[in-house]
């Protein structure tokens, strides 16, 4: 048996060398890897040596070539291949072991020039990978360190490696070739070209939305079915996913989660881990039905459901502290479809223990140091910039856009009445701003103290969801008196003010933008309530 060695990224080579070496495979390699395993004393033939042609051309060319690629497609069950073989003195390879050269990590690097990004695509190493992956079932081919124990453990047992194994390796293979030409198409296709500038030391600026989009996605898991029964569905994470999202996350126990939890789990999870304050969040079909902070997570959940009793049977509930024993006692009172939180102290899971069917999601909030970017393999901001974008697909395409991460701060808010805004229903207005950015358009949001007291969501008419929303607290027997409100758009007339501001308002944030801004404000002073313009829209289709 043979094996061809030829890898950029060494860690865990010598070891896997002597292993083999010890089942007695003789060892090929070329350049660093070579100079590598014959300084560990391992035996080790120079590609060279084989193919009778040096390397040449800085190292482009060297494993280019029939005595290597003739090695590896040849079939063994075909007696014309292997007579081919015979005439020309050509030796099988039966195992492959090869890592490319690393593109993404040069291009993710601050300052990666455009010369060392195209010396940093690898040609011999995939086309070798291609054609041990295509002939999988003669050849073995090894295309990450991770897969090492597992080729040294079967080739222990057995002697050679069985057709189950190398197809996986085949298919992890084309996978890694799949990833690496797309990240090289990403990159290629984003610079923007300037041939005036073009020399040694170029650094390109790059698109942001390149000329082909190449996202890679791996399966997560196979679900029961989509949106409804009669739809198939399976879950999908990037290949690189952001610290503190959704997929990141360890289910604790429950049943399995189903294409309608996903989302809406995303959508609770990406409200709450917004919160720097003890927060809790409800969802009810991709909508916040209460939201609230509280000094704690037991307060917050008491004060969020509190928004909408009705809508919280069978919500999805997410946290940005650990439910604790008081918290989760609150909480297991109700349907819930999903729980997810950083973590759940022990006295927690006890309790939930019994509720067989809750789903526990514990999921690590992202941090803001530098330790994300280096979680994300060392992505690059341009990389990171790609991974937060939002995606929809439409017939026969994608519409791809930055995420909608913008944060209002006290001094973005301009008021534009004669009534002032007080510090309380400043803090509220941020509050409720920030909620509002999750709720379905056309969004309107009552909130007071650090809770939302009314949601209106999804509706043609901005009027509309006002009404709703005042209704919803009727319901809940909530007083909107005293409440701020946030639209996630401009009051295109004043009517909508008015409905607002007859259930209780008395301070309202809006972006501001319509032609009847005017109108708006005149109405605002008439009825003697504070209005902000935020300067910024939060539709969310």
């Amino acid at each position: 048996m043979r094996a061809l060695l030829s890898v950029s990224d060494k860690t865990g080579i010598v070891d896997f060398a002597r292993a083999l070496h010890g089942l007695g495979v003789q060892l090929l390699s070329t350049g660093g890897t070579a100079r590598l395993l014959a300084d560990q004393g391992l035996p080790v033939t120079e590609v060279a040596e084989v193919t009778k042609f040096p390397e040449m051309l800085d190292g482009r060319v060297k494993t280019l070539h029939p005595m290597v690629h003739g090695g590896l497609l040849a079939r063994r069950d075909m007696p014309e291949h292997m007579a081919a073989l015979n005439e020309h003195g050509i030796e099988t390879i039966d195992l492959l072991v090869v890592n490319l050269y690393p593109f993404e990590a040069t291009v993710a690097k601050p300052g990666c020039t455009l010369a060392d990004a195209i010396e940093n695509i690898d040609i011999g190493g995939p086309a070798m990978v291609r054609s041990a992956a295509k002939n999988w079932k003669d050849v073995g081919v090894v295309t990450d360190a991770g897969q090492y124990e597992a080729v040294i453990g079967e080739l222990k047992a057995n002697g050679r490696l069985g057709d189950k194994l190398r197809f996986a390796l085949s298919v992890a293979a084309f996978n890694r070739i799949a990833q690496y030409d797309g990240a090289i198409s990403d990159y290629l296709s984003s610079v923007t070209f300037e041939e005036d500038k073009l020399s040694e030391s170029y650094v390109p600026s790059r698109n942001l939305f390149p000329g082909q989009s190449n996202g890679q996605f791996i399966k997560v898991q196979d679900l029961r079915y989509g949106e409804n029964s009669h739809q198939q569905a399976a879950l999908y994470r990037d290949l690189h996913p952001a610290p503190g999202s959704l997929v990141t996350g360890v289910q604790l126990q429950g049943k399995e989660l189903s294409y309608n939890n996903i989302a809406d789990a995303d959508a609770a999870w990406e409200c709450v881990k917004s919160f720097e304050a003890p927060a809790c969040v409800i969802v009810k079909h991709a909508n916040p039905c209460g939201v609230a902070v509280g000094k704690d997570a037991h307060e917050a959940y008491a004060k969020a459901f509190q928004t909408d009793p009705t809508s919280a049977f069978g919500g999805i509930i997410a946290f940005n502290r650990t439910v604790d024993k008081a918290a989760a006692e609150a909480v297991v009172r109700q349907f819930v479809e999903v729980l997810m939180a950083p973590d759940f102290t022990a006295e927690a899971l006890e309790i939930f223990k019994p509720k067989v069917n809750v789903r526990l999601m514990k999921i690590a909030l992202p941090n803001a140091s530098s330790a994300d970017a280096a979680a994300r393999g060392g992505a690059s901001a341009w990389d990171q910039g790609r991974n937060a974008m939002d995606a929809k697909r439409v017939g026969s395409g994608l519409l791809l856009q930055t995420a909608d991460n913008h944060e209002l701060a006290l001094a973005d808010l301009k008021v534009v009445t004669v009534k002032q805004p007080t510090p309380d229903e400043l803090q509220d207005l941020l509050f409720a701003w920030k909620v509002a950015k999750y709720v379905k358009s056309n969004a309107i949001v009552f909130c007071r103290n650090g809770m939302t007291m009314g949601v209106g969501a999804g509706q043609m008419s901005r009027l509309d969801s006002a009404r709703i929303a005042s209704i919803k607290a009727e319901a809940a027997k909530l007083s909107l008196k005293g409440t701020v409100v946030a639209s996630d758009a401009f009051f295109p007339f004043r009517d909508g003010l008015d409905v607002v501001v007859d259930a209780g308002a008395t301070c309202v944030a809006q972006p501001g933008g319509s032609m009847r801004d005017q109108e708006v404000i005149d109405a605002a002073n008439e009825r003697g309530v504070a209005m902000v313009f935020t300067g910024v829209r939060h539709f969310r289709h």
